[in-house]
């Protein structure tokens, strides 16, 4: 099992948070691991909600339209360090 980041974990804390999810613990989020389908298992509702809250917590903007999401969604690793990115400009 591979370690989060500080701020892998921080990320994962909004998402368990933000959606409520009560069978995972944020430490046990794997940082490949997918958010959607065979993953977590988020859907279309839950990604709205999760965009609310880090644009909330961290003033990242994420649009419903953006072609990125895809890549951004893919997985812990990929939204942390999207967030951080976008955070630094």
């Amino acid at each position: 099992m591979e370690a989060l980041s500080p701020f892998e974990l921080e990320v994962a804390r909004l998402l368990v948070e933000t959606l409520h999810l009560e069978d995972f613990r944020p430490e046990d989020i794997q940082p490949e691991e997918p958010l959607f389908g065979e993953g977590l298992g988020l859907d279309s509702i839950d990604a709205l909600e999760l965009a609310l809250a880090i644009s909330k917590a961290y003033g990242v903007q994420l649009r419903s339209e953006d072609k990125e999401n895809r890549r951004v969604f893919a997985s812990l690793r990929a939204l942390s360090e999207y967030i951080a990115q976008q955070r630094i400009r």
